[in-house]
């Protein structure tokens, strides 16, 4: 087997007691590196050492990755322009900040007989966040209400 000491330099291709001599000379750790070639390759080092850094590589690359949201927006058929306005400032923060935002637009009473309306009210927000969204799920009427999902871009 080829022996790459606690430094990093090549000792050479010995046997198996050599190898595990050098390794209890240096009180580590004899670690098989690359199994698959001819000659095997083996290193010196400590392996509880390594052990602890790769658990930790681990947890900063879960601590690293972002998991996408789904914020819901509930809006009404004849939503007032400044509410609407508020409520688009609050879509824009939930896409800047990676996430996806449902759009659940609720119908009550009589207002069930301008669907038409409704429809109009989530092009619009279709069309106000074209650049910065794409839609996902396209406006459709489940119930008494009316949904669309838009993701970040």
């Amino acid at each position: 087997m080829l022996l790459i000491d606690e430094n990093g330099e090549k000792q050479g291709v010995m046997p198996l007691a050599a190898a595990l001599d050098a390794a209890r000379e240096a009180s580590m750790d004899l670690v098989e590196v690359s199994a698959g070639q001819e000659t095997p390759v083996v290193k010196i080092l400590d392996y509880g050492k390594l052990r602890f850094e790769e658990r930790k590589k681990k947890a900063a690359a879960r601590k690293k990755q972002k998991s996408s949201e789904l914020k819901e927006i509930k809006i009404r058929p004849n939503i007032d322009t400044h509410d609407y306005e508020v409520k688009a400032r609050a879509i824009a923060r939930f896409f800047e900040e990676g996430d996806k935002v449902k759009i659940t637009l609720r119908f009550r009473g009589r207002e069930m007989a301008h669907q038409h309306l409704g429809m109009e009210l989530l092009e619009k927000v279709k069309k106000d966040f074209e650049e910065t969204a794409k839609v996902e799920l396209e406006p459709k009427l489940e119930g008494k209400q009316m949904t669309m999902v838009l993701a970040p871009r």
